[in-house]
């Protein structure tokens, strides 16, 4: 081979003067290829960032107004948030707290972060989530200068997935409006039927604690019997679902219990909103 010919095969620039069936070409046309295809995904990823972020944002919103039934299809989701006002609780004494912005406070990074968060003990941790929010946030649904509702973020462990959700209840501090997830990877037809409409509409009316202040609303096993006792606190079990019902009861236990919401919500119930 002359020196020529050596330079030319060996100049990267000149791999289109090589054979179709060199390997080195198809080396180098495999490479060129999954280099534009990562700059084009990088690049898109990017630009596309900020537009990801607001439609989350509205998704969430949408949520929290679905389960407080605000919510028709085709409203304007701005509009209609308008009539929510977010304060954050410090759940160890269940007063308001202004230390952080509430609408920019992000319950999942405060769970990770070591100065906004608290480790859960094993035997309390009922909802399997480890760490909670030192504070969260409560979503106020107001009419006027009157509170009506309180929609609470609840998250915990279904059977495949953690269950991030809403619980929304009137200003009595024990009356459910209704339950919702946004967010979830439990199987489609079993545990996946908590985003099922008619399961959903079970919980409202249903009550939170019984007389003795603990939390006793609970999903049974199979159907709820008019007439029996207790059945203000019980909601259907979810068919061929166990594992996830549980999860739904395991997290309400938790959220609506001493390390929850409890002192805030027992506030609301002796004074009011």
């Amino acid at each position: 081979m002359s020196n020529d010919t050596k330079k030319q095969s060996a100049n990267p620039l000149n791999f289109l003067a090589l054979s179709n069936d060199s390997t080195a070409k198809t080396f180098i046309m495999a490479t060129l290829v999954c280099l534009v295809c990562a700059v084009f995904v990088s690049v898109s990823a990017v630009a596309l960032k900020p537009l990801q972020q607001l439609n989350k944002e509205l998704d969430k919103k949408k949520n929290i107004l679905q389960v407080a039934g605000l919510y028709h299809e085709g409203d304007d989701i701005e509009a209609a948030f308008a009539k929510i006002d977010i304060k954050l609780v410090d759940l160890a004494t269940g007063d308001y707290t202004t230390e952080l912005d509430a609408a920019s406070y992000d319950v999942k990074k405060a769970a990770k972060d070591p100065t906004l968060n608290v480790k859960i003990a094993k035997e309390d941790d009922l909802a399997s989530i480890r760490m909670r929010p030192k504070y969260m946030p409560v979503y106020q649904v107001k009419e006027g200068d009157e509170v009506k509702q309180l929609i609470l973020p609840v998250n915990g462990y279904g059977l495949w997935s953690t269950l991030y959700g809403f619980l929304a209840v009137e200003n009595d501090g024990q009356t459910i409006v209704g339950l919702s997830y946004y967010e979830h990877a439990e199987t489609p037809g079993l545990g996946g039927e908590v985003d099922n409409p008619k399961w959903k509409k079970m919980w409202s009316g249903k009550k939170i604690y019984n007389a003795e202040g603990d939390v006793a609303i609970k999903v049974i096993k199979g159907t709820v019997v008019p007439g029996t006792s207790g059945e203000q606190f019980q909601v259907d079990g979810l068919a061929g679902a166990t594992l996830t019902s549980r999860g739904v009861s395991n997290m309400l236990k938790y959220w609506m219990g001493a390390q929850g919401y409890q002192a805030y919500l027992t506030k609301i119930q002796a004074n009011g909103v």
